[in-house]
């Protein structure tokens, strides 16, 4: 079918910048934010390209019904939300920005690390209430230590980039892919991880292979106690062995930037409606936690979506979403 009317669907929100872009290279732009999977999936016939982040999953159900759809930005990173292979059989291009959020989840990262092992989190508390101990909140540097990170892309990188100051030995492990030592970073062995690591942290995409990656045999094959940073995705962690690991002093404490337990309801509820080892969580002293925000500031928004325009303008001169162009 030949494509005549490039049309694209905002099912989520983006930084103005995006639409404006957009409409520069000719495309008509709707933005519907309040409609849900069931609504997409009637007018999703009519759209040319589509502009998500999380709010419903582009699943082959609703790709089925996509007859003109010649791409899927999402402006984020991870693309667990979108069947990404059933897409690719239609010949959808899918494109995410993680090169718009990197820097934000490296500094994220960074910072939740110097708050855990400096104490903040209690002593900020202490200190407003008029408690005043020294000793007691002693923290502990980053200098001397060994850094693991699995997964070095763009966040992993970000955050490598970010420790190169510190004096620490930063290892990386990556599973898909070799030769990418630099100059803040070893290439590694999971082997050389779980003997060295004194500080791990996570930055892989969630797929079948990472979910609860991090769990009880996992956790135990460190050689050391260690602490766990987590900005990647929150079911790559089991919480309840994370917790146990807490209890038993394995985990020296935790830094979650995400949960498993992020479609929870955290509005207008009871806190004793929380599951027990999520209770855990907010109330121990050695773990930090913030809303899934590690990509979230106000910088990185403009800069995904500059990133998603030019991925979007460079499948136009590639011929991809041009007037003539054949959608199989």
């Amino acid at each position: 079918m030949a494509i005549q009317n490039r049309k694209i669907l905002f099912i989520d929100s983006a930084h103005p910048i995006l639409l404006q872009e957009m409409e520069k290279l000719g495309f008509n732009c709707d933005y519907f934010p309040t409609y849900a999977h069931q609504e997409c999936e009637a007018i999703i016939h009519q759209y040319t390209g589509i502009i998500i982040r999380s709010k419903i999953k582009l699943d082959a159900g609703i790709l089925e019904k996509a007859d003109n759809l010649l791409f899927i930005g999402r402006v984020g990173a991870g693309m667990e939300n979108i069947d990404a292979v059933y897409a690719a059989s239609r010949g959808i291009v899918c494109l995410n920005a993680p090169e718009g959020n990197r820097d934000a989840v490296g500094e994220h990262a960074l910072g939740m690390l110097l708050m855990l092992l400096n104490n903040l989190r209690r002593a900020d508390a202490q200190v407003r209430q008029g408690i005043w101990l020294r000793a007691e909140n002693r923290g502990i540097e980053i200098m001397g230590k060994t850094i693991g990170i699995i997964g070095y892309g763009n966040m992993g990188g970000a955050f490598a980039k970010r420790l190169s100051g510190f004096g620490a030995k930063v290892l990386a492990y990556d599973k898909y892919k070799t030769n990418y030592s630099d100059q803040f970073v070893r290439e590694s062995s999971l082997e050389e991880l779980f003997a060295e690591t004194d500080i791990l942290s996570l930055h892989v995409p969630l797929t079948a292979e990472t979910n609860h990656l991090v769990n009880k045999n996992f956790i135990k094959k460190f050689r050391k106690s260690l602490y766990l940073i987590n900005t990647a995705r929150g079911q790559v962690v089991n919480t309840v062995q994370l917790v146990d690991a807490l209890k038993n002093g394995k985990i020296l404490g935790a830094a979650l930037d995400v949960i498993e337990y992020e479609k929870f309801s955290f509005e207008g509820i009871d806190n004793t409606a929380f599951p027990a080892d999520f209770k855990y969580l907010i109330n121990a002293d050695n773990v930090v936690l913030s809303p899934h925000i590690a990509g979230w500031t106000n910088e990185s928004e403009i800069k995904m979506a500059k990133v998603l325009a030019e991925k979007i303008k460079m499948l136009m001169c590639a011929g991809h979403l041009g007037n003539e162009s054949e959608k199989a």
